[in-house]
């Protein structure tokens, strides 16, 4: 049985202009399953939807057998689903640390798990645990965006929505991150990426979906995509 179900959804940010046109998609529980696509295709709008910061007009979204297409935000985060927009989602007056014990905020009566989590992010990302104690705005932008993944990750989610983990990072930092979200995968985490870094979506992703106008235009394993590379790229950045 799939973990994550979106079947039909049509939503969008305005009454009466859908981004999302009857989309459906699929998550295998221990993936990677990557969503490409040219701008404005819709894929960081499902990610909003899926943890419900928008709700959809039809359709419904199905995580571990249960609906959730209603429920807020921090229901969804206690089911399991964490989510990592673009961009980075920190506290920047707090420190390192501090950010990754909000991001825990689920287990705050529970000390030794907090304290578990936490190591764990200073294992995945040892640089986060050399500046722990520094305030998230003397972090460079790569450095940034580790503790946006870390501090998403410390809840042990059973579902990580991840959207644009390479934007605007150094190439030696970009490497550090997927490699995080492969360690993560392959620890039971799974994992729905949206990515424009289309080669690095099929070189890590086990599924992928491409979309077009809120709809999917193609979908199949990594191999598919592989063989289908360049045609891939060349669609998803002409919209063609």
């Amino acid at each position: 049985m799939a973990l994550l179900e979106v079947d039909g959804i049509v939503a969008g940010y305005v009454a009466g202009i859908d981004i999302l046109n009857g989309l459906r998609l699929r998550v295998e529980p221990g993936t990677i399953t990557g969503i490409i696509g040219p701008n404005g295709a819709g894929k960081s709008t499902l990610l909003k939807t899926i943890f419900g910061f928008l709700h959809p007009r039809q359709g419904s979204i199905v995580f571990d057998g249960r609906e959730i297409q209603r429920l807020s935000p921090h229901t969804i985060k206690r089911l399991g689903i964490s989510y990592a927009p673009q961009g980075t989602n920190i506290f920047p007056h707090l420190t390192v640390q501090e950010n990754l014990h909000l991001g825990a905020w689920v287990f705050r009566r529970q000390g030794r798990r907090v304290a578990g989590c936490v190591e764990r992010a200073y294992t995945a990302f040892p640089r986060l645990r050399e500046k722990r104690r520094r305030r998230a705005t003397a972090l460079s932008g790569g450095e940034a965006k580790m503790l946006s993944i870390a501090k998403e990750q410390v809840t042990d989610p059973t579902l990580l929505l991840v959207d644009e983990p390479s934007a605007g990072l150094a190439p030696l930092i970009t490497q550090q991150v997927y490699a995080q979200l492969q360690q993560a995968r392959d620890q039971g985490v799974t994992i729905l990426l949206v990515d424009q870094n289309i080669s690095k979506a099929v070189e890590i992703s086990d599924y992928l979906y491409m979309f077009e106008m809120g709809q999917v235009r193609h979908e199949g394993p990594r191999q598919v995509f592989t063989d289908q590379l360049r045609t891939l790229i060349r669609d998803a950045l002409l919209g063609a």
